[in-house]
């Protein structure tokens, strides 16, 4: 598009004057160019073991771990609201974590036991599961540690053990958010083989090596384990953008039937060239750091943060998420709700 010839044709101010489609709530609505609601809403949630618990994050206001009881109410509120999915992410004893993460591959585990629950209670809300080792790692790495180095083969037999555990419990997709090379060719397969075909992969293809993600892994308990320790030789170094489109192209070749960028603010330019480049569903995580200063902003009386919120949603939107993970889709769908 030539826009200064576009302008020319079409004439200048004051024959042209923009204003007058954004004068009232109407017509600013009536001409929106991008739409957010509460159906665009991914909602991850943290389950602890016990009963009757709501334990505070920390590093993340307004966010709680939540025991399975707990979460039976507040899915059931997050459904009434509109909101079409939540992922879920478990804190587990350290007792049960091990070099291997053999808790992940019990069938009866924390979010085994979670997924049959809210089966169980009828939610007909998506359920979208992790798929990954760092919960359940005594060394918090997302894989199996092989002489020093993360096993990329070995991990991916353990992943698809892993996806296939979590699709029997009930889950409606596993999301493999490993970086590990072929485990979506790997789990799609498994899938399949024990009937599962129904069963979605939402892979988080393009998964930066980011700063952003410190209150998560307090959250799920690995931030103590990993240490000094970092992850990237799988995850993707935040230098590069062509790398992205390649590991998204091998996954959908692979099988995947949804992709995600992690995190979202800082890498709307990679959402906008994925969403440009294949005709699939793309989604952006806003992760638990950027959901963390929007939060620690607003309790210093520098940010309305429900407001930040949705003008951040409304970017990820705007670069083409078909649906975005936020720490806040329970806050943003009642505001979206009241206007």
């Amino acid at each position: 598009m030539n826009w200064t010839k576009f302008a020319g044709e079409l004439g200048r101010y004051p024959t042209t004057r923009l204003r007058r489609n954004r004068q009232s709530d109407w017509n600013r609505r009536l001409v929106a160019e991008t739409s957010l609601s509460a159906s665009d809403l991914v909602w991850p949630v943290f389950v602890i073991e016990g009963e009757g618990r709501r334990e505070p994050v920390t590093s993340m206001p307004g966010v709680d771990r939540l025991t399975i009881d707990i979460l039976l109410d507040e899915v059931a509120r997050a459904e009434e609201a509109g909101i079409p999915a939540i992922a879920l992410f478990p804190q587990v004893d350290p007792a049960l974590k091990t070099g291997d993460g053999d808790e992940a591959l019990r069938p009866d585990n924390l979010i085994c036991r979670a997924v049959s629950a809210l089966k169980s209670a009828g939610t007909n809300i998506g359920l979208i599961c992790d798929v990954a080792l760092d919960p359940y790692t005594s060394h918090g790495q997302d894989g199996l540690i092989r002489n020093g180095l993360v096993a990329n083969d070995a991990t991916v037999a353990r992943l698809t053990a892993q996806a296939c555990l979590l699709a029997a419990a009930g889950a409606d997709i596993v999301a493999p958010s490993d970086m590990m090379d072929g485990r979506v060719g790997a789990i799609r397969q498994a899938l399949d083989e024990k009937g599962h075909e129904s069963t979605g992969i939402l892979s988080y293809a393009a998964k930066y090596a980011s700063a952003f993600y410190g209150p998560f892994r307090e959250a799920i308990g690995s931030a103590s384990a990993l240490g000094q320790a970092d992850k990237r030789t799988y995850q993707m170094d935040p230098a590069n953008g062509d790398e992205a489109l390649r590991e998204v192209a091998l996954d959908l070749a692979e099988g995947a039937d949804m992709v995600l960028v992690k995190p979202g603010t800082p890498y709307l330019d990679i959402l906008s060239r994925i969403r440009a480049a294949f005709p699939v569903p793309v989604l952006a995580y806003q992760v638990s750091g950027e959901y963390a200063a929007l939060m620690a902003a607003q309790e210093k009386g520098w940010l309305d943060g429900d407001a930040a919120l949705i003008e951040t949603l409304q970017g990820f939107k705007r670069a083409g998420a078909a649906a975005v993970f936020t720490y806040g889709a329970p806050a943003v769908a009642a505001r979206l709700k009241t206007g």
